[in-house]
């Protein structure tokens, strides 16, 4: 449905039609005299950009109604209206308990739609994970890393606001007979875990990107250390090489046995200092 089906067919508040048409509200509940109006926001991952980002659903109460305006199509959303479409014993069960227990299967599907995709969430981390710590890691790895944060970023800016909204959801008694509020009350513990599992994800992807410098700076340590200690080894050659290179008389000079001996006293040298090198772990 949209603004102009709802203002033929429903005499709401006009904020309420101010707030339908902006599409850009704070979850919240608004109690009016004949009806609740509930914006609730959820994650959705879109594929064109390859982000997460917030589906607003508007929502109307009533005592025997139940509209539900999404600004994206949300599956969950979707596949309960399906199977009211399509079943007649699940549209008699799911109508026959009032609109406060429609909107507890509403709301309850849309929450739990999240579990999944935070699921993926903790699989990228875990892969990530190993990908540190190996040898061959891709040069993706940094970029990977900040993608997935970017996600629990996004989760966290929708579900922040959502939990003070499910917990009016859960004090409100309006069309709510008292035998459905331990049901909202599951769909607020729902909420929560999900947000303890953003805290958790929010920590371990720190320290993913913490340890992921670490091994990084580690190995650009190694690679100097090599470099520096090639460095030191042929500092003593170029020094043998000047000496025998200046222009005065030394024993041996311009025989073949000279040649031989200096090259064997900079082989022995590089032998030396090498060995040494190893033992202290620098090569």
């Amino acid at each position: 449905v949209d603004r102009a089906w709802l203002q033929e067919h429903f005499d709401f508040h006009p904020l309420a039609y101010e707030d339908v048409a902006s599409r850009n509200q704070r979850p919240k509940i608004d109690e009016y005299d004949d009806y609740l109006f509930i914006v609730l926001h959820f994650p959705v991952y879109d594929k064109r950009v390859a982000r997460l980002n917030a589906a607003e659903v508007d929502i109307f109460v009533g005592p025997d109604f139940l509209i539900t305006l999404p600004n994206v199509s949300l599956q969950p959303l979707q596949y309960v209206f399906e199977r009211c479409r399509a079943d007649e014993e699940t549209r008699n069960e799911l109508f026959g308990k009032g609109a406060g227990y429609l909107l507890y299967k509403v709301v309850d599907a849309c929450v739990d739609a999240s579990f999944p995709m935070l699921r993926k969430i903790g699989l990228k981390l875990e892969r990530l994970e190993q990908a540190i710590f190996e040898e061959e890691s891709n040069r993706e790895l940094v970029r990977d890393i900040s993608n997935v944060k970017q996600e629990i970023i996004n989760f966290r800016k929708i579900v922040r606001p959502q939990r003070a909204a499910l917990r009016d959801l859960e004090r409100s008694k309006r069309y709510v007979p008292e035998d459905l509020e331990i049901y909202f009350d599951d769909i607020n513990d729902a909420s929560e875990r999900i947000w303890d599992m953003l805290e958790n994800f929010k920590e371990v992807v720190e320290a993913l990107e913490s340890t992921n410098e670490s091994v990084l700076t580690h190995r650009t340590n190694d690679v100097l250390r090599v470099l520096t200690a090639f460095s030191v080894m042929l500092l003593p050659l170029t020094l043998i090489a000047s000496l025998f290179g200046m222009n005065v008389l030394y024993p041996g000079e311009g025989t073949h046995e000279a040649f031989w001996i200096i090259l064997g006293i900079m082989a022995v040298t590089v032998v030396i200092m090498a060995t040494w090198f190893r033992r202290r772990g620098f090569l």
